[in-house]
């Protein structure tokens, strides 16, 4: 496996950010036609695009599968298109991808693309994979739940401050932030549907909106999404998290590749 470190301008947040890459090695070299598998995983609120290699062994995991991991940077966005900031959903749904592929060799294919995250960037993939279901074939959230239009309302000062700053002055209703719409709407119209791995620790905080979220897709009849719920001992924490993405790719089923150096 190779890991980049790559810097480059954003045309959809106007500046330079950052993105780590995990990248495959083949045995013997590349061949010139060969496209990558590619999970885009994110990091939760207090975090980088540095944490996922730091904390886990998310290089180690992927290396028998032929498995790229782009795991970029968005500080406190949500993974949103903010009131007060920067298009942070637009840059990672869409200009992230075409980026990537043009810098390193990764599938367009729908059946080759994942989107995974813990607390904050497990939000984020629900948000960015049901929005856009055409483009990723399953969905990881860890230790949260739908997001965006569903926030509620919290006493803390700070609080109200980030949902002013994400979403003052925004109709959700019918955008990317409305998860559940998205999903349900989806559905209706018989597209392709992603499949859903969801985890949260028994005792973490978030587990409230954890089971608002497993309440409203296992409600839905036969099951479309393959959605599957684990709720375990523990809570907000690494150890947790570096557990079941190990789940989320033995649900994802991936055939181990011999090509591959491990």
């Amino acid at each position: 496996m190779a890991l980049t470190h790559i810097n480059f301008f954003s045309d959809a947040l106007v500046r330079c950010v950052s993105c780590d890459v995990i990248l495959p090695q083949l045995r013997g070299g590349r061949p010139g036609d060969e496209k990558f598998k590619t999970l885009y995983l994110l990091h939760g609120s207090s975090d980088d695009e540095t944490i996922w290699q730091r904390r886990t062994s998310i290089e180690r995991y992927v290396s028998a599968y032929g498995l790229a991991v782009v795991m970029p940077a968005v500080s406190l966005s949500s993974y949103a298109d903010m009131a007060h900031g920067a298009r942070y959903y637009t840059y990672i749904s869409s200009e992230l991808p075409r980026l990537m592929r043009t810098f390193f060799p990764l599938s367009e294919k729908r059946e080759d693309n994942f989107i995974a995250g813990l607390s904050m960037g497990g939000a984020g993939a629900l948000k960015i994979g049901l929005a856009n279901p055409d483009k990723y074939a399953a969905i990881c959230c860890l230790s949260a739940g739908a997001y965006g239009m569903y926030m509620g309302e919290n006493d803390d000062p700070r609080f109200r401050e980030k949902k002013r700053m994400l979403y003052e002055g925004r109709k959700l209703a019918d955008t990317e932030e409305d998860v559940f719409g998205n999903a349900s709407r989806a559905c209706e119209a018989g597209r392709l549907l992603p499949r859903i791995y969801h985890s949260c620790g028994s005792e973490d905080f978030l587990l409230e909106n954890a089971h608002k979220t497993r309440d409203f897709f296992q409600a839905f009849p036969d099951n479309p999404f393959d959605y599957k719920y684990e709720e375990d001992p523990g809570s907000h924490t690494w150890e947790y998290w570096d557990e079941h993405i190990r789940r989320f790719l033995d649900y994802l089923k991936l055939e181990p590749d011999r090509r591959f150096m491990l």
